[in-house]
């Protein structure tokens, strides 16, 4: 029975690299993995697969019957459907732990780094296993991306250490060009209707019994989205409305500036400006060095709900 390897929902390049990278992994140690993602991959996850020479994975959204390896999350919201009927036999994250279960011990590697690309280089050195040049290029690109070009807090020395060594093993010279190639594809905004760009990579969190929604635009300038800010809040209302949401965050990050200007549409905005120090005079606020959804933009929001 063949084991699916898969990441979220809203594939980013982590998501999808990591599938990629660990089902070759599980493969050369004698596991029936398959790569597979839950929906449309984003531009850049797209420009990295055709850059390294990958196909995009199959698509696999239904959990039932079948074996999984959850890779770069480990929340029921994110995980593919009807998970209480799939066997979870693994999980390789870098989140904080999520609320799933499983019936029987299993494997569980989640390390405090950038992205689950870090984890898997750990992994492939632990298993003395050979990373393929494609491998490591697709790898690399994660960690370059998570890490937005190791400016994220999330950033750690072990990110830095793995992209150094899969760039050798990859034949890239030249890390910094190589993201922005991928920074201008995930800029690529036009022509997109509104509410795709909201779930180009988007995450649910539950808040004090609270559904809270949070997307995020990385770009490398604020004026590719100026012509579409009233479309991408018409779309952020009926999220909220649609998905019955307390609140729902739009992080327009500004890669080259290094901050976030948050679009906030919510029941009560003393949470969002509690949990930022902000005042909240229109439907966005600029937050200088906001720059990751997992340390910056959850945590502080989690805590101003009481969690």
């Amino acid at each position: 029975m063949s084991v699916y390897v898969v990441g979220h929902k809203s594939p980013d390049t982590d998501s999808v690299a990591s599938a990629i990278a660990y089902a070759e992994l599980k493969k050369s140690m004698g596991v029936d993995a398959v790569a597979a993602v839950q929906g449309e991959i984003n531009p850049e996850a797209k420009m990295v697969l055709d850059k390294f020479g990958f196909s995009v994975p199959e698509t696999l959204t239904d959990g039932a019957g079948k074996k999984l390896i959850l890779v770069d999350h480990s929340d029921i919201a994110q995980a593919p459907d009807n998970l209480g009927d799939a066997e979870i036999i693994e999980i390789v994250d870098h989140h904080k732990i999520g609320d799933i279960t499983t019936n029987n011990p299993i494997f569980f590697c989640a390390m405090p780094v950038g992205c689950t690309g870090t984890v898997l280089k750990q992994l492939y050195d632990m298993n003395n296993i050979e990373i393929p040049a494609n491998i490591a290029g697709i790898m690399l690109a994660s960690i370059l991306s998570d890490t937005v070009l190791f400016k994220s807090p999330t950033t750690t020395d072990s990110d830095k250490e793995a992209c150094d060594a899969l760039a050798k093993i990859a034949g890239i010279s030249d890390m910094e060009a190589l993201a922005m190639e991928m920074f201008k594809a995930k800029s690529a905004v036009a022509g997109v209707p509104a509410k795709d760009l909201i779930f180009r990579d988007y995450k649910d969190f539950d808040m004090k019994g609270n559904k809270v929604g949070c997307g995020q635009l990385e770009l490398v300038d604020l004026s590719l989205v100026e012509d579409v800010r009233d479309d991408l809040l018409s779309a952020l209302r009926e999220v909220k409305t649609e998905g019955g949401r307390h609140t729902v965050l739009l992080m327009l990050t500004d890669i080259m500036k290094e901050g976030t200007d948050l679009m906030v549409v919510s029941d009560d905005n003393s949470y969002v400006e509690k949990a930022y120090n902000v005042k909240l005079d229109g439907p966005t606020v600029w937050v200088d060095g906001m720059m990751s959804r997992k340390k910056q933009t959850i945590p502080p929001l989690q805590d101003a709900f009481g969690c």
